[in-house]
């Protein structure tokens, strides 16, 4: 049997190699590095989280008084709950004629590796797509495909008016919409084969970002919505030192239909009447209402149709981490993005620290005899092989450890024609 660890080494760089290329949006988000998940003495990994600092904000003092910031320092938990692992089986004669010749490696991760690993960067693709419910920007009209420039720029307007950085900026399309700019820009579009996943699934850079397509953008169900909601009860603000670590709050309001359950869902988008956005730099207010996203599926009550909301961003009127122009007024009108019940693609555009990515190097157990693993630009692979005498089999086990994080989903927006 071919066992030793030149093969197991081939093995596991192979599948790390594959699952790097495969991965789309887990390319173009940040991700923790392997030295990052050391413990320290300020518990910077615990259990099942490693902890990601949030950015501090200031604005700048005037005049020769000098103006000291007062530290806001936050933390968020990235809860590391996914493993995902597949075995492969492999005679001795398999591995030996796999693994013969110059190309032998390759011939393995291209037969057996690669679509394991494809199958495994599908999923991770597909968890950070889901953190759209997280995303409270949502412009253009729900339902409608991007398919001119014109309407992709809605978005990186809506970016450009946050104050988000310009780079590292993405695209993240659904199939119709990458067919829809694809037909404006078929001049231009490069359709070799020859590339990996990223490469395939990019299109032009369009207003500073890349653009790129994938089936794994998600569809989003809006609740009932109906009833004519309002705000119940006004001065319903708060301050970022007491909402810093959820970056949430509750919102109390009425006058939805009675006694409805998922009157909203996780991830429904609405304005508030008189509450705009402001610049997150100097604090002046913008042109457009402030969008908030619901974080948890929310029920009406009886008689007045109440319900209390989990929303972000919080609201908060003034000082360095300032959301909106004004806390709402008592029975302020609600309107709720889209049409109840009805589903809408999700394409978006962000900022690669809108999102994070944390792939643990996973332990190497004891008891195996046969084990390797690599770590590389965030991507861990771990691999770990046994052997059937009386078969003459070797199985090799593949295990990814991740956890996926809407860090800062201020700096994103869902986009849609």
């Amino acid at each position: 049997m071919a066992n030793d660890m030149k093969v197991q080494d081939i093995i596991v760089r192979e599948a790390q190699y594959q699952l790097k290329n495969a991965l789309v949006l887990g390319n173009l988000v940040s991700r923790v590095h392997e030295g990052e998940f050391a413990e320290d003495v300020k518990g910077w990994k615990k259990g099942d989280k490693v902890r990601v600092k949030r950015p501090e904000n200031f604005i700048p003092g005037e005049g020769a008084t000098l103006s000291v910031a007062e530290a806001e320092e936050a933390t968020l938990d990235v809860t590391v709950n996914t493993q995902l692992n597949k075995g492969l089986s492999f005679t001795s004669k398999e591995l030996t004629l796999f693994l013969s010749g110059p190309k032998g490696a390759r011939r393995i991760g291209e037969e057996k590796i690669k679509p394991l690993m494809h199958a495994f960067a599908n999923r991770i693709d597909s968890d950070l797509a889901g953190l759209y419910r997280f995303v409270p920007n949502w412009v253009g009209t729900p339902g409608a495909t991007i398919d001119s420039y014109q309407k992709y720029l809605k978005g990186t307007e809506r970016l450009n008016e946050l104050a988000i950085p310009q780079d590292g900026r993405n695209g993240f399309l659904s199939p119709a919409d990458d067919a829809g700019l694809k037909g404006a820009f078929n001049n231009y579009y490069d359709s070799a084969v020859a590339r990996n996943a990223l490469q395939k699934a990019r299109l032009p850079m369009l207003d500073g970002s890349d653009v790129y397509m994938s089936q794994n953008v998600k569809t989003h169900t809006v609740g009932v919505a109906t009833g004519t909601p309002l705000v119940n009860g006004g001065s319903q603000a708060v301050t970022y030192a007491a909402s810093k670590q959820t970056y949430s709050q509750s919102l109390v309001t009425k006058g939805w239909t009675n006694s409805v359950t998922g009157i909203l869902k996780a991830g429904d988008v609405f304005e508030i009447t008189g509450v705009y956005a402001v610049n997150p730099v100097d604090g002046s207010v913008l042109p457009f209402l402030r969008q908030f996203v619901v974080l948890a599926d929310a029920d009406s009550g009886a008689s007045t149709g109440p319900a209390t909301l989990s929303i972000s961003p919080p609201i908060i009127t003034s000082g360095p981490y300032k959301t909106v122009s004004a806390a709402p007024a008592a029975d302020a009108p609600i309107t709720v993005k889209g049409t109840g019940g009805t589903g809408y693609r999700q394409p978006m555009i962000f900022h690669k620290d809108a999102f994070h990515l944390a792939v643990v190097p996973m332990e190497m157990p004891e008891g195996a005899a046969f084990k390797a693993r690599v770590n590389e630009d965030g991507i861990s692979v771990r691999v770990v092989s046994g052997y059937d005498i009386t078969g003459d089999v070797s199985t090799w086990r593949f295990d990814v450890l991740y956890g996926v994080t809407p860090v800062r989903p201020n700096l994103a927006t869902r986009t849609n024609g």
